[in-house]
């Protein structure tokens, strides 16, 4: 029997220590990524950060735990990291959930992380509502008569005439509507020659523009109305102080002929006393 001139035992090769991750968090480092995040992502309506706001969560973490370069986290790093808590939380509630409430997390950022995005998780999004209709054109009916405007309790002397406001205003009420009938028909023309001509236009953003186009019309017309209201009741005003201040002249001269009446008639008594018994 020949000697055995290699051992049958297989030998193991030395173990050697895990390499460090230089993207290693610790949980003092992750505690504040998520402070940091968490606060600007309720700012934004729980919306997605951007860029900018990434890069000031990890201006944030470096803050207080970027002692030395391998320590220092760019932004990139950052929603990394929060991706993986995203998943790690996602994990731990479907766990929670199934136990029916006899299992209780006990990772440390669970119940920050329920708070700020426990409601995604478990609500479902409603389907997208279809976009409303957007009216082509706007047409005024025919019927549509122009409103009166109510006239103020405070009304003026009944010496003063207010079929004049009256007058006025319905005649500028008249204009207005007959300057929107005109407006009416020259988009009517617009629009016939535009379908003449085969422009091809996308319907809602045509249909908004028209209606865009009748809502400042409409503005303007009102503003001319209200403008005119205004001018006619600052006219009104001015009448009524003329008329006041007319009485009030009439009153004192009424006031000073009444006196000068009453003392020619003292005058006539006293000479006529004078002359008895003279």
């Amino acid at each position: 029997m020949g000697e055995l001139t290699e051992s049958s035992t297989p030998q193991t090769a030395p173990s050697r220590p895990l390499p460090f991750r230089e993207d290693c968090w610790s949980e003092d480092a992750t505690s504040t990524l998520v402070d940091g995040w968490g606060r600007r992502y309720l700012e934004l309506n729980r919306g997605n950060l951007r860029q900018k706001d990434w890069q000031e969560v990890a201006d944030a973490v470096n803050a207080r735990h970027g002692h030395n370069k391998k320590a220092r986290r760019t932004d990139v790093q950052c929603k990394n990291r929060i991706d993986t808590l995203k998943k790690k939380y996602k994990i731990e509630k479907a766990r929670v959930s199934e136990s029916n409430g006899t299992l209780t997390s006990s990772w440390p950022f669970y119940a920050r992380l329920d708070m700020l995005i426990g409601s995604n998780v478990t609500a479902k999004k409603p389907p997208a509502s279809p976009p409303l209709a957007v009216p082509l054109s706007y047409r005024k009916p025919p019927s549509t008569m122009v409103q009166p405007v109510v006239l103020p309790q405070k009304r003026p002397s009944p010496a003063v005439d207010d079929s004049y406001f009256r007058r006025n205003y319905s005649a500028v009420a008249a204009a207005a509507a007959a300057e929107e009938e005109s407006e009416d028909e020259d988009e009517s023309e617009d629009l016939k020659s535009s379908e003449e001509s085969g422009e091809q236009r996308d319907g809602k953003t045509d249909g908004m523009r028209r209606l865009a186009r009748a809502i400042e019309r409409f503005g303007e017309i009102y503003e001319r109305v209200e403008g005119e209201k205004q001018r006619q009741m600052i006219e009104l005003e001015k009448q009524r102080m003329q008329f006041a201040k007319d009485l009030e002249v009439q009153r004192m001269q009424l006031f000073m002929d009444t006196r000068v009446q009453l003392e020619k008639i003292k005058q006539v008594k006293k000479s006529g006393s004078n002359d008895i018994y003279s």
